[in-house]
């Protein structure tokens, strides 16, 4: 229970330093899109573990975060790379690990419910 508090800690961090520290791309990308309007947080929290961290993702979530769209998605991550929190983080690889998570949520997407 207490990760999911550093998480939900981390990830209002990343929507309120991350918008004041954002480059002028990033952000106009967001807010030409809506992308801050469009978020639902427990989905947020999901696909930041996903990312940031080891953690699942569920079909549902997938689905919310596919109608957000992909230039979203991009966003964010680029975004979050630069707050000053995840400075030790190599970029290509968490870029590399962003472009797989999308994959992963378009795979879960269109893949078959498991039959009862």
């Amino acid at each position: 229970m207490a990760s999911l508090n550093v998480y939900s800690v981390l990830v209002v961090l990343f929507l309120t330093c991350g918008a004041v520290m954002a480059t002028k791309e990033n952000d106009q990308i967001i807010k030409e899109n809506n992308c801050e309007t469009k978020m639902v947080l427990p989905y947020v929290l999901e696909a930041f573990t996903s990312i940031f961290k080891t953690g699942g993702i569920s079909k549902k979530c997938c689905r919310e975060l596919v109608v957000l769209g992909k230039v979203c998605h991009s966003a964010f991550v680029k975004r979050t790379l630069e707050n000053p929190l995840f400075k030790d983080l190599n970029p290509a690889t968490i870029i590399a690990i962003s472009i797989q998570t999308w994959n992963n949520f378009l795979a879960l997407i269109d893949s078959p419910s498991p039959s009862a």
